[in-house]
């Protein structure tokens, strides 16, 4: 039986939401991801050039760390879900520092995000780099823009995960 856990990262928590829908249908486990030094309501404010995540969103290449208390242990997955919302266009910069530091070898990862009018294609991207970068042989599933359980189930379907 494939087991499937489901990551994900949320600042307001409508990511949360489709994660716990995601969960539910597969019966997996679901873990928080969360910013070693949390984001404030002024630091998400995409509308200040000086807001934190509009400086980290444009810094390429950079990392924001993630809590490595909230990092689980993926051995006993076969399948990994990361969900996240679209900063400017990508995840935000603490999904990468969170795949630096989990073992995705022999993984299948499947990257959903949530936005009120991004594509996929850009974070797609964004997230296959990274996973060149740490020379993972992961298999990458196509990502989705979600947005309800119909969307939800379409794209499960999709990347034969249901």
């Amino acid at each position: 039986m494939t087991k499937t856990i489901v990551l994900y990262f949320s600042s307001t928590g409508t990511t949360k939401q489709l994660a716990e829908i995601i969960a539910n249908k597969l019966a997996a486990e679901m873990v928080e991801l969360k910013a070693l030094k949390p984001y404030t309501p002024a630091d998400l404010n995409w509308h200040d050039e000086q807001a934190r995540t509009t400086i980290e969103q444009h810094e390429h290449h950079s990392r924001v760390p993630v809590d490595p208390q909230t990092l689980p242990d993926l051995t006993g997955y076969d399948q990994v879900i990361i969900g996240h919302p679209i900063w400017w266009g990508i995840p935000p910069r603490l999904i990468s520092d969170t795949i630096d530091h989990l073992d995705l070898n022999g993984k299948v990862l499947a990257p959903f995000a949530t936005s009120g009018g991004s594509t996929y294609a850009r974070s797609q991207s964004f997230i296959e780099r990274t996973i060149q970068e740490n020379n993972y042989q992961t298999t990458v599933k196509s990502g989705q823009i979600l947005h309800n359980a119909n969307d939800i189930d379409q794209w499960l379907k999709a990347i034969n995960f249901i």
